[in-house]
């Protein structure tokens, strides 16, 4: 995608963006980094934001449908949520995203933050394996084995039970990853470590790990673009990235035993599963919920948005707080439409409850 220099339109340009970033070629989370240069009306204003690239796409729909109406535009940067993470500790940012919220050793370390859950959604396991009659089957402890090197092949004896009636190939296993600090990773290794006790006291879990094996990329579209040129590649990223490519996602085994596929509807009975945790706090880890959540898919997560509790700059956390609550609003019909899932009330009600601690010179915002 060319630099464009100048517009007398943000919504055009917004909306040529949003065609490119539902393409195919899995290259939605570069376009903020490559389209920094163009010339602002007087009367919009822009935000500057970056992080999770699990949230690129939604906050290029977002911003593109808020500003039509509200005169501000959200720049997002989708680099990752540990870069996003960096930029915003160096004052870089009006707001981060990250898929793993900081804990409350990890906010000392920046100056007072609020954590507001946006969208969630599930993460996904996609595959390149040709002439599969169905969509592969994994349960979590195998796909632990595949990610630490143990299960090499496809054809091994382990994959081949959990796939009966298929005729897997006789192909290497190929591990795809991310190698830069991601919140999709910190999703997939809490899994991990979840369903696995080796893998746990091994690799761990976080927004980057010691991978035992594998190949590794810097974002979403870098993984996707390897698993797909790759025969007998296997790798994780969000669902709306691997249905843009027509990847096949694999169904994984939940502890009701049901192998489920991730959609929205099976995320959300996920979230449900932790309603009560979420509550008391919505930073709550919601992989492999319990077997009596049925139906539920098993590696899901919630994403956030981190922002400086006053950041001295009149009138613009107002803005952003009004933007803010019509992603918690309207903006939820947006990302059921985009394979994120609907927010539950309760955790909708919480994050209008956060927006509320933003002040300006210490004072609320009204």
């Amino acid at each position: 995608m060319k630099r464009a220099s100048s517009v007398t339109g943000i919504g055009v340009l917004i909306s040529a963006v949003l065609a490119m970033a539902s393409g195919c070629n899995g290259d939605s989370e570069n376009y903020a980094a490559k389209d920094k240069a163009f010339d602002l009306p007087a009367n919009i204003t822009k935000l500057n934001a970056a992080g999770s690239t699990f949230l690129g796409p939604l906050f290029l729909r977002w911003s593109s449908n808020y500003e039509k109406g509200h005169g501000m535009i959200v720049d997002y940067s989708p680099i990752g949520s540990g870069a996003g993470l960096t930029q915003l500790k160096e004052k870089r940012l009006t707001f981060a995203a990250t898929d793993a919220p900081l804990t409350d050793g990890e906010l000392k370390d920046f100056p007072p933050l609020v954590q507001v859950p946006v969208t969630a959604g599930p993460l996904c396991v996609a595959y390149n394996l040709e002439g599969l009659a169905a969509p592969l089957k994994l349960t979590g402890s195998t796909l632990a084995a595949i990610y630490a090197g143990q299960i090499k092949d496809w054809q091994d004896p382990t994959i081949a039970r959990e796939n009966s009636g298929l005729t897997l190939p006789r192909t290497a296993i190929t591990v795809v990853h991310r190698q830069d600090g991601s919140g999709t990773t910190a999703i997939f290794t809490n899994y991990l470590s979840a369903v696995s006790q080796t893998w746990s006291s091994t690799a761990g879990h976080g927004l980057t790990v010691p991978w035992p094996v594998g190949l590794g990329e810097n974002g979403s579209s870098a993984v996707l673009n390897t698993v797909r040129k790759t025969p007998g590649a296997i790798g994780y990223f969000e669902l709306s990235y691997a249905k843009e490519a027509k990847l096949p996602v694999a169904s994984i085994q939940n502890k009701a035993g049901e192998f489920v596929a991730p959609t929205p509807d099976s995320a959300a009975l996920a979230i449900a599963a932790f309603d009560d945790e979420l509550i008391k706090d919505p930073r709550t880890p919601i992989v492999d919920p319990p077997k009596t959540a049925k139906g539920a898919y098993p590696i899901t997560g919630l994403s956030f948005i981190l922002i400086p509790r006053d950041n001295g700059k009149p009138g613009e956390l107002k803005q952003f707080k009004q933007f803010v609550a019509f992603c918690l609003a309207d903006g939820q019909n947006d990302a059921e439409a985009m394979s994120y899932t609907r927010l539950p009330t309760p955790v909708l009600q919480q994050g209008l409850a956060l927006l509320g601690q933003l002040t300006e010179n210490g004072k609320p915002i009204t």
